[in-house]
């Protein structure tokens, strides 16, 4: 209900489609997983799970790559980025990001980079970290789809790769654990037709990828308004 509701409300976007995936992030399980608006929609793919589907992120990616640059102590919160025209001299041809609002907003601080999803100090920011540092940091917080690292450019901070809903959930939950990576759990429990148990969810304590330092800072910036 919520997502067709939602996708009502964008349909001016030509927006057609949506899905929706909700985790407890402490234990990895999921609460709530909808593929598609209506399943037996044909004209939308209607049985298509997009949650397990790659799609670009867009922006949401961008804290995974802030997350990497406060980790290698290369900015902080404060750090202070020139939102101005900007081209990267990079092969085959230059690249010159430019903001959703087609404006430039000259000296910001990283906290009101990201939280304003400015897309310039974003490249910048991965243009320090460098592409491969980035992915190796989304690898270790739960991004199984970024494999082959030479078809990724600095547009990868602005969505350029794809991704599978269900690893972001995990990705972000990195940063509601304070920088432990839980994997996410589908199935709680499997019984046979007598009763028998042959599977059951244990609680797992994770694997820390993030410092907690790094995971609070991102999660206060996004708490931003």
């Amino acid at each position: 209900k919520i997502v067709s509701e939602n996708i009502e409300k964008i349909k001016n976007l030509r927006v057609s489609n949506g899905a929706a995936l909700v985790t407890k992030p402490q234990t990895g399980e999921i609460l709530a997983m909808v593929g598609s608006k209506d399943f037996f929609d044909h004209e939308i793919d209607g049985n298509v799970n997009v949650t397990v589907a790659a799609r670009q992120p867009g922006s949401s990616i961008k804290p995974i790559n802030y997350a990497t640059a406060l980790e290698r102590r290369l900015i902080t919160p404060a750090t202070v980025i020139m939102d101005v025209p900007t081209t990267f001299s990079i092969p085959p041809k230059p690249y010159k990001p430019v903001n959703y609002d087609g404006r430039f907003h000259g000296p910001v601080q990283v906290r009101f980079a990201l939280g304003n999803s400015y897309n310039i100090p974003a490249v910048k920011v991965l243009a320090l970290n460098g592409v491969g540092e980035m992915i190796k940091k989304a690898r270790e917080m739960g991004i199984g789809t970024f494999e082959d690292e030479s078809r990724y450019g600095l547009s990868l901070t602005l969505g350029g790769g794809e991704v599978k809903m269900t690893e972001m959930a995990v990705a972000f939950g990195v940063f509601a654990n304070e920088g432990v990576r839980i994997d996410l759990v589908p199935i709680l429990k499997v019984e046979d037709a007598q009763g028998k148990i042959l599977e059951e969810f244990v609680e797992k304590s994770g694997k820390r990828v993030l410092s907690s330092e790094t995971s609070f800072l991102i999660s206060s910036i996004l708490s931003d308004n």
